[in-house]
């Protein structure tokens, strides 16, 4: 099926058309349909499957269909998104395929002034995509109105939950109507978010794409046994054999993200970080050099695991494995996304094992080993700016990014 075969608007197609979308990805094909019947949604598919537009799409088509439009300070659909990095991107996707269509799209967020956000509210906005802390505040305020509101989106709602938001989800639902379409998009789900999902969503029609492998097929997976300390020897050689290559870099704490940054600059390595102590416009500006490719090393805490579409990350890599197992599947998921090929390597200290043991129980598959002989090891601490020039020829078939042979799973 092609987006052309669809019921929808002939400029919505044409904008389709114009964004090189021509047929849905299985998480649109499969959610498209029902809600533009109106149908509650929830829908679990993993991360880089193109979740965005599978609402995007028909959202806007059925706004098209409303008698009215939204009245001052009101609004038609709420999305709501767990950060704002989040919340703009998935402004940029309405904006893209709203061309022509007459429809209002409005992002709002905290730490930057409410003034313009108020400003174009009292214009009049159909749609709203919003962070929790400053939907509330500009509600609170009487600048957004939701009594009239026709469509709930929530968009990675279990990290919403996990930031502390389930207080904030279930308030709003006392100032919407009952009476409205509510879809509820994530990429991983477990029984508190499934219990919350329930509450919210009437009869919901239920999509889950590729269940038993949550990771995208695209991505090659590798794990490396580092101890903590030498760990940032491990990550200067792997940037310095692929220093062409846009490398995602997660950490556990923003403490331990400028830490990694100080340790890559004192070797002459140019990395920026991103976490919850950046003000906005700091972190804006950062993802902003990263996209363009400014800037090839980014070191990131899981504030930007979850939903980013960041175009062209080569690797990821797992500098600290991810306290919480589902969040590998985010971490991971900002490579290989679409049809590109991506790398995931993945740095475990002895003190992590646990943590692996969950990861690889979540995955249902244990993470493919690349062992490393005792004088590549020490070579790395020993000689960590000077090995770089014949790192291939030192790993060998060690490789850290080559596919490697899966280990039998474990009965």
């Amino acid at each position: 099926m092609k987006f052309e075969d669809y019921r929808i608007s002939d400029k919505l197609k044409h904008n389709i058309l114009e964004k090189g979308f021509k047929r849905p990805t299985d998480i649109q094909f499969k959610s498209i349909p029902a809600i533009l019947r109106r149908e509650d949604v929830l829908a679990i598919a993993q991360t880089g499957t193109g979740k965005t537009a599978a609402f995007v799409i028909p959202v806007l088509q059925n706004i098209l269909k409303l008698p009215k439009k939204a009245q001052t300070g009101g609004v038609i659909c709420a999305v709501m998104a767990p950060t704002h990095e989040l919340a703009e991107q998935i402004t940029q996707v309405f904006l893209d395929f709203t061309k022509d269509l007459g429809i209002s799209v409005l992002c709002i967020h905290g730490g930057v002034s409410q003034d313009d956000q108020i400003e174009k509210l009292t214009q009049g906005i159909d749609v709203v995509v919003a962070t929790p802390g400053r939907l509330f505040d500009l509600r609170s305020q009487g600048y957004l109105k939701l009594e009239d509101l026709k469509i709930l989106v929530l968009d990675e709602a279990d990290h919403m939950l996990d930031l502390g938001f389930i207080k904030d989800i279930q308030d709003l639902l006392r100032f919407i109507p009952k009476k409205r379409q509510t879809l509820f998009f994530s990429a991983t789900i477990n029984p508190r978010i499934k219990k919350l999902a329930y509450s919210i969503v009437q009869n919901p029609i239920r999509i889950q794409v590729s269940p038993k492998n949550p990771v995208s097929k695209n991505v090659t997976h590798s794990l490396v046994h580092v101890e903590m300390d030498d760990k940032r020897f491990f990550l200067e050689r792997v940037i310095n054999d692929y220093s062409e290559s846009k490398t995602l870099c997660f950490v556990r704490t923003k403490v331990r993200a400028e830490r990694v940054k100080k340790a890559m600059e004192r070797v002459e390595i140019e990395a920026q970080t991103i976490h919850s102590d950046k003000s906005d416009e700091e972190r804006t500006a950062t993802m902003r050099d990263f996209k363009s490719g400014k800037v090839k090393l980014l070191i990131a805490t899981d504030i930007s695991a979850r939903g980013i579409d960041i175009p062209g990350v080569d690797i990821v890599i797992n500098y600290d494995l991810p306290e919480l197992a589902e969040n590998y599947v985010h971490r991971v998921g900002r490579t290989g996304r679409g049809t590109a090929k991506g790398s995931a390597l993945s740095f475990c200290s002895s003190e992590e094992q646990t943590l692996l043991e969950d990861i690889e129980s979540f995955l249902g598959d244990p993470l493919p080993v690349q062992k490393i002989d005792l004088k590549t090891y020490t070579d790395t601490i020993d000689f960590s700016r000077d090995v770089h020039a014949d790192w291939k020829s030192l790993m060998s078939d060690n490789d850290l990014l080559k596919k490697p042979k899966k280990r039998k799973k474990k009965k």
